[in-house]
């Protein structure tokens, strides 16, 4: 006697029961971190631009499952405002591992440095997620179990929406051969009670599953999270302190197109110029302070009283003179003798107000290196590029100037009107001639540029800086041609021997050229040139 059978109703009662208990299961989601659109648009546009973060995706999808979107939660982390991480039950089970990794990165103490740094900076964010690279693939090894744990749990729920599926396939077998009285007979009846008892079995082993894949432990995770965070915000800081080094801002960086600024930041990195940034920055921080003490035509300290023609310091007695007719006249002819009582004052020099222009040597002997491995080079394009700074806070052109033997000589100009670009920086910063020294070469091109600068706009004044470590003569002829062209432009020359000082000697050729003159010995001594920021 056949199995008895089933009204319809009662099949779908049932079946709508389970099924309801099945649709209710929680969301399961790929990312660790909750994220709105545009934090997925910083994402997907950052991993566009970025080969080095696509090349890491593709080496970890190779040995290991579902790593783009760990890589997804570590940048979030970095870049988003308030990173909040979803709970273990929200998460699908194949990213259980991923959650785990992400939980110990965002809560070991280091992290809150890194993401000073990363914070909507979507390629500081990227950078910190390679130099995160290392630890993620040691914890990815060392995951081995737990990801095996993971797959079964994820294989189980999909058994149990498969199974889910089945239920709702033999429901509607069974209401295709219903009878008009809601009537199933017994095979189809029994199609869908073995259906259910099927999915529910799948259910509660996919629960199971998903119970222990939760509960499994990436050894090392903590430790190794703490480390990967420290190396990150390391990294990212140590290309920040580059950047400012070079005076590249942070508005020109969020400016600056991904692959430019990589590259950049290799550039900088990778070549000699990296060597130098700390100097530079030492001197550019000098400089700064130099610049708070300077204050324009200063009077300077009064020591005394001199004798001259300057009314602006005359003494109050001898103006007094004016103020009796028969006195007037012994005023006028003490002025015209240049013997009026005047306050004397010691004070910083004027500064100028033509074009900067630095002259630096690069022949062959400017590599040589001194105190604390400094190169005579590196000083002085340090130097030079403080004096960029200077000038474009004084709104003067700067000009840079190589120079080594007497045809080999390059000249870098940064208008005043014009942001000065990093790459024309970076381009007079790494250019060596090599050879060997002519004076006459960059001092003649740097006066020639103040005649130009005082033709086209009648600005006198200009500042000259030679910056070598050789001696060598220059003729008669060009020693007069040159001292008419300081007379007529007013400019002023400062020298620097750097790390030759016999070339700062008295009597030199250098001492005739310069106004100022000064021997640089200790190459890790930027205070050497201190006061030429407070007069240029």
């Amino acid at each position: 006697m056949g199995a008895a059978p089933h009204q319809l109703n009662e099949l779908t009662s049932r079946s709508a029961k389970w099924l309801g208990l099945s649709a209710a299961a929680p969301q399961r989601h790929s990312v660790a971190l909750v994220a709105d659109r545009f934090d997925l648009i910083a994402w997907r546009d950052t991993y566009e631009q970025s080969a080095a973060l696509r090349e890491l995706a593709e080496e970890l999808a190779g040995r290991y499952h579902c790593t783009t979107d760990l890589l997804a939660d570590v940048f979030l982390a970095a870049y988003k405002l308030d990173p909040r991480l979803r709970e273990r039950t929200e998460m699908s089970p194949s990213r259980l591992v991923n959650h785990q990794i992400i939980s110990s990165l965002v809560e070991s103490p280091e992290f809150a440095e890194l993401r000073r740094e990363t914070l909507g900076d979507p390629y500081a964010a990227a950078m910190a997620v390679l130099a995160q690279a290392p630890a993620l693939r040691r914890m990815l090894e060392r995951s081995q179990d737990a990801r095996t744990r993971a797959e079964h749990a994820q294989r189980a729920r999909q058994d149990a929406a498969n199974a889910a599926q089945a239920v709702a396939e033999a429901l509607r077998r069974a209401a295709d051969e219903a009878d008009e009285d809601g009537t199933v007979r017994a095979p189809a009846a029994d199609a869908v009670h073995e259906a259910i008892n099927t999915a529910e079995a799948a259910a509660r082993r996919a629960a199971q599953d998903t119970a222990v894949a939760a509960a499994a432990a990436v050894p090392g995770t903590r430790s190794d999270a703490r480390s990967a965070v420290a190396q990150a915000a390391a990294a990212v800081r140590e290309e920040a302190a580059l950047m400012r080094a070079w005076g590249v801002g942070l508005g020109e960086l969020e400016r600056m197109p991904f692959d430019q600024r990589a590259r950049l930041a290799d550039r900088l990195r990778t070549s000699r110029l990296a060597q130098w940034a700390e100097l530079i920055g030492r001197f550019r921080q000098m400089a700064e302070g130099e610049r708070a003490r300077k204050v324009e035509n200063a009077t300077g300290q009064l020591v005394g009283v001199t004798l001259g023609d300057d009314l602006s310091r005359v003494v109050p007695s001898e103006l007094a003179h004016l103020g009796v007719a028969e006195l007037r006249a012994v005023f006028a002819a003490r002025y015209a003798a240049g013997e009026l009582m005047l306050y004397d004052s010691q004070g910083e020099e004027a500064t100028g107000q033509g074009a900067v222009i630095a002259c630096v040597d690069t022949s062959h002997s400017m590599y040589e290196a001194g105190p604390g491995g400094v190169t005579r080079e590196a000083w002085a394009k340090a130097c030079a590029l403080a004096l960029l700074d200077q000038a474009r806070h004084a709104e003067r052109d700067f000009v840079g100037i190589l120079f080594s033997a007497a045809d080999k000589f390059r000249v870098f100009r940064f208008p005043a009107g014009r942001p000065a670009g990093i790459a024309q920086v970076l381009d007079f910063a790494e250019a060596f001639l090599g050879g060997g020294t002519s004076y006459q070469t960059p001092l003649t091109a740097a006066s020639e540029l103040l005649e130009e600068e005082y033709n086209d706009s009648a600005r006198k004044r200009g500042d000259i800086v030679m910056l070598t470590d050789d001696e060598c003569d220059v003729t008669e002829e060009w020693m007069r041609g040159w001292n008419g062209a300081k007379r007529l432009l007013g400019f002023r020359t400062f020298g620097l021997a750097i790390g030759a000082p016999r070339a700062a000697e008295a009597g030199s050729v250098l001492e005739a050229l310069c106004d100022n003159l000064r021997s640089i010995e200790d190459l890790t001594d930027v205070h050497a040139a201190a006061d030429l920021f407070r007069v240029i």
